[in-house]
Order: C-alpha cells, then sequence, then structure tokens
C-alpha cells in the first residue's frame, strides 16, 4: 500500500525479493493545465509488473475490500506513504502485521511531512524507522532504523530521494529478520514523542523577524513544495536557492541590504539571507543574475 514517487523504490524492493500479492494505492487525480487524469507513480510500477491495482476512495467501514485482503491472505501488508489511515479490521488480517516505512526517527516527527520538519526544525540527523501500524499514528512498535546525516545545504527534495532509497532497503532487511524471528519489535517512548504535521502554502510566507538559521532552514524544508516565499512592492516571490549571508549584520528585518548578480542579501532579525534563485508569480524559475535583465530591486526597500 503506498501512493507516491517515495514508495515506488519499496514497491521495486519487494518486486526483486518477495511475491506481491496487490497493490493499494490512493486513486487517479487530475494534474497540471489540462486536467488530465495522473495516476499515482506507484500504480504505473505495478501494471508494467502485471501486479492487480487496487483505487478505493476510503479504507474504513468498507466491507467489499476488507473481504478483498481477506481473500488474498497475505504474510504482511508494507505501507509507505498510502495516504490512508489502516482500519483495525485490516491491520489484523496478515499473519505479520502490517509494516509502515516511516521517514524520521521514531518516536520523533509522527505524522505526515517527517523529511520536511526535520530540515525546518534545524535536526543535523534524521532516519527512516519500519514499524508495526497500530491504530494510532505512527504509534506502533519500532522494528529496525536507519540514521542518517542532514547535509547542511540539502533541501527536503534531496533528503526525500536519500531516504526514499534507505527505506527501500531497510523494508527487506526487516522481512528477513522477521521470517527469521530475528528482531523484537521495541515500544515507543510516548514522552519523547513530536509531530511533523501536513504543509501549507502559507507556512512558507518567510518572518524576516526570524534569525537567519531559522529562515534558511524553512527555505530547505519547503522545497520543493510548496516553497519559502516574500512580497516585494506587492509581488509574489518563491525563493529557490539561498545562503546564509552575514551574521553580524543588525538591520531592520525584511530591509534590501544589497543586490548583486550573485544575489539579493535581505536582513533578518539577526544575520542576513542572501537570495540567488527566484522565481515571479507566473514567471520562470531563474537565478537573480537573469532575474536582474529584467526586474529593478532597489536597495533600502523592505520586503513583506
Amino acid at each position: 500500500m503506498g501512493t507516491p514517487d517515495f514508495a515506488v523504490p519499496t514497491l521495486n524492493n519487494l518486486i526483486k525479493n518477495h511475491e506481491v500479492l496487490a497493490v493499494f494505492t490512493q486513486p487517479d487525480k487530475p494534474k497540471g493545465r489540462g486536467q488530465k487524469m495522473q495516476p499515482p507513480p506507484v500504480k504505473e510500477v505495478a501494471l508494467k509488473n502485471n501486479i492487480p491495482v487496487y483505487q478505493p476512495q476510503k479504507l474504513r467501514n468498507n466491507d467489499e475490500v476488507i473481504d478483498l485482503i481477506k481473500k488474498l491472505n497475505p504474510d504482511v501488508i508494507v505501507v509507505v506513504a498510502y495516504g490512508q489511515i489502516l482500519p483495525k479490521e485490516i491491520l489484523e488480517i496478515p499473519k505479520y502485521g502490517c509494516i509502515n516505512v516511516h521517514a524520521s526517527l521514531l518516536p520523533k516527527l509522527r505524522g505526515a511531512a517527517p523529511i520536511n520538519w526535520a530540515i525546518i526544525n534545524g535536526f543535523k540527523t534524521t532516519g527512516v524507522t519500519t514499524m508495526l501500524m497500530d491504530v494510532g499514528l505512527d504509534t506502533g512498535d519500532m522494528l529496525l532504523k536507519k540514521e542518517i546525516e542532514i547535509k547542511d545545504d540539502e533541501t527536503a527534495g534531496e533528503l526525500h530521494d536519500r531516504m526514499m532509497i534507505i527505506g527501500a532497503d531497510l523494508i527487506i532487511e526487516t522481512l528477513k529478520k522477521i521470517e527469521e524471528g530475528s528482531i523484537v519489535p521495541q515500544k515507543q517512548e510516548d514522552s519523547l514523542s513530536s509531530y511533523a504535521p501536513m504543509l501549507t502554502k502559507e507556512m512558507g510566507h518567510v518572518k524576516w523577524n526570524e534569525d537567519n538559521n531559522k529562515i534558511y532552514n524553512l527555505i530547505r524544508g519547503l522545497l520543493p513544495w510548496p516553497g519559502a516565499y516574500f512580497y516585494y512592492k506587492n509581488n509574489m516571490i518563491k525563493i529557490w536557492k539561498a545562503k546564509i549571508g552575514n551574521n553580524n549584520i543588525s538591520d531592520i528585518p525584511g530591509k534590501i541590504l544589497n543586490v548583486t548578480r550573485d544575489g539579493i542579501e535581505i536582513a533578518c532579525k539577526e544575520g542576513s539571507i542572501i537570495i540567488t534563485e527566484l522565481q515571479e508569480m507566473g514567471g520562470k524559475r531563474m537565478s537573480v543574475d537573469s532575474y536582474l535583465n529584467g526586474h529593478q530591486i532597489e536597495i533600502g526597500s523592505i520586503v513583506e
């Protein structure tokens, strides 16, 4: 059971190492300007490998789906970024339970967006946990963990691409140890738990009265979606690339301190941020160098 790109390497590994009876994924969605129906990435992989695909709108109170899974009689259900909560009736069907691949070191960052929040919160390390699912949100007993360092300039998109490979390998190791009977599920310490809620577009509005490190982490943590942004003369501008500027600057938060072909420097509560790549609403993503060919940015003006 999985839906987005993050779940694809896991499915590929399961196909190589095990018999995959069926794939459950979210319904197709309209995408792009033409609003053409787009299948989830996991569905495309399943169909290429002649695996039956099911796309129920909901699992809860759905007797048809519950009966179908009972007939399939799986040894285990692997769940990766599926996008629906599994009801108790489904959790109890497989012999070895339902195993989730979660992109954090549980009990830290339970919830929908652990990769983004690890960066936004300024974590230096994160990782992947495999866990036995229960009716709570990422509260089940932990099986295996793999810790990794977050690079200083890494975006959520880049970290996502590394972690989906780690998760795919960790599930194979987990299943092997379950078959051998050499794994001892470990309870989560609830008092150490934290939450990684879903992202919203509004979260990306930069508050310049915070220090430059915090703003830099927000910019990286919200890439590629929804992206951090600010307003210059009522124009919304998305930040694609930035770096930490001068840590010793103290000026009005949001004030444009310097504009060069290498970047636009903006004051924060403490220090500054230098924006090197941006995108105007309705425009293309471009370097500041290219942007300045057709736009004027005034030093001393305040962005919001």
